[in-house]
């Protein structure tokens, strides 16, 4: 059967990528995506998805911005333009090779365009978060989400992934997602 995209917390993995210091400036509504991605991190904790941070270049871009929340986490450091580096490769393997990842983050046509080709080779199933994925420009963010889309990648929101991985108000986590929507 063909993968319909739908979300479970089984075999997942929440990837962010490279929201850091430098970018705040230039990146369009980086402030509403970083906040739509901290809030899939903190529902990926009430769950039980395993989150993965990268960093592009940090000593020149900067850290991770603490709004994200993932101060407790240790951020992968790269230069290429992929999140797939040796590092998180071996993190991958230790989790059990998920097939499904949640990724979000900057910039569209550039780290998460590659990700997504590199996940998909790979065999994994991607969930890209439209709103919290962005690009210095509107017209790269949403040529780049056609394009992953045309490739393979399923496009989703910050609210629909939250929803989708409980599927049930009877979800012994479900009180805890509400909170999270708003």
């Amino acid at each position: 059967m063909a993968a319909i995209g739908r979300l479970s917390t089984k075999g997942s993995v929440l990837l962010l990528c490279d929201m850091q210091e430098k970018f705040r400036a230039n990146i369009f509504q980086f402030t509403n995506i970083v906040s739509n991605a901290a809030r899939l991190l903190q529902a990926a904790r009430v769950l039980g998805i395993p989150p993965i941070v990268t960093e592009q270049y940090p000593k020149g871009l900067g850290p991770t911005v603490p709004e994200l929340g993932a101060g407790d986490l240790t951020a992968h450091a790269k230069t290429t333009f992929t999140m797939m580096t040796e590092s998180v490769e071996k993190e991958l393997k230790a989790l059990g090779d998920p097939k499904m990842a949640i990724l979000c983050g900057i910039e569209a046509q550039a780290c998460i365009a590659c990700t997504t080709f590199d996940l998909l080779e790979r065999g994994m199933e991607v969930h890209i978060v439209a709103d919290a994925v962005s690009s210095r420009s509107q017209t790269d963010r949403l040529f780049s989400l056609s394009r992953l889309r045309q490739s393979g990648a399923f496009l989703t929101t910050t609210e629909a992934v939250l929803l989708q991985l409980v599927q049930d108000a009877k979800h012994p986590k479900f009180k805890e997602v509400p909170k999270l929507l708003a």
